[in-house]
This record gives C-alpha cells, sequence and structure tokens, in this order.
C-alpha cells in the first residue's frame, strides 16, 4: 500500500492559515499565525449560537464558516490560506469555505 505524502501548508505574516477538522457530529475552524504558533480565533458548530435552530450539517458549516469570517474581519483579516487537511474539499468542507467567503474574506 502507497503512503500518500501531503504537502504541509503554512501560513504567511500576509495570509494567515485557516485550519479545519470535520467529524461526525461537527465541524471546526480556526484562524491561525504560524509565525507565533498562536490561534487568533475559532469557529466550532458545537457553540451555543447555533443550539437554538435545528439545521443540518451543511447549514451548520455555512454558518460556523460565516461566523469565522466575521470574527475575522474584527481582526482586519483580509486574505488567509485555506488549509482542509485529509479532507476533501466537498460536501461541509466546501460549505465551510463559501461562508467564509460570503463575508468577504479571500484565500
Amino acid at each position: 500500500m502507497k503512503k500518500k505524502r501531503l504537502k504541509k501548508i503554512f501560513g504567511e505574516p500576509n495570509r494567515l492559515r485557516i485550519s479545519v477538522f470535520r467529524s461526525n457530529k461537527g465541524i471546526y475552524a480556526q484562524i491561525i499565525d504560524d509565525i507565533s504558533r498562536k490561534t487568533l480565533t475559532y469557529s466550532s458548530s458545537k457553540e451555543k449560537i447555533f443550539h437554538k435552530y435545528k439545521k443540518t450539517k451543511m447549514e451548520l458549516s455555512s454558518e460556523v464558516g460565516e461566523l469565522l469570517g466575521n470574527r475575522a474581519k474584527k481582526l482586519k483579516i483580509k486574505k488567509l490560506v485555506f488549509d482542509k487537511g485529509r479532507y476533501l474539499y466537498h460536501g461541509r468542507i466546501k460549505s465551510l469555505a463559501d461562508g467564509i467567503r460570503k463575508v468577504g474574506l479571500k484565500f
């Protein structure tokens, strides 16, 4: 069995990195400054804001992306690098990215 080598995505000072984790029940995203090795802001589907409404996982992913985008705008972040990790750019990951783009951030 061949092992696939993944290219490491590293954020730069002018383009921070969005790291995504997806589980069966939730989706989590955070904006990381790789130079100082700190998480600047994060968003997840497990936050209290999302417990009020009954939504599908796809709708929830988009909402998480919009929330993360709004939090990034408050920190005056405009350009990002999207690190989807081992996940395919499909389904909930794509929905999260579209939510971030809807707010006006570019990656």
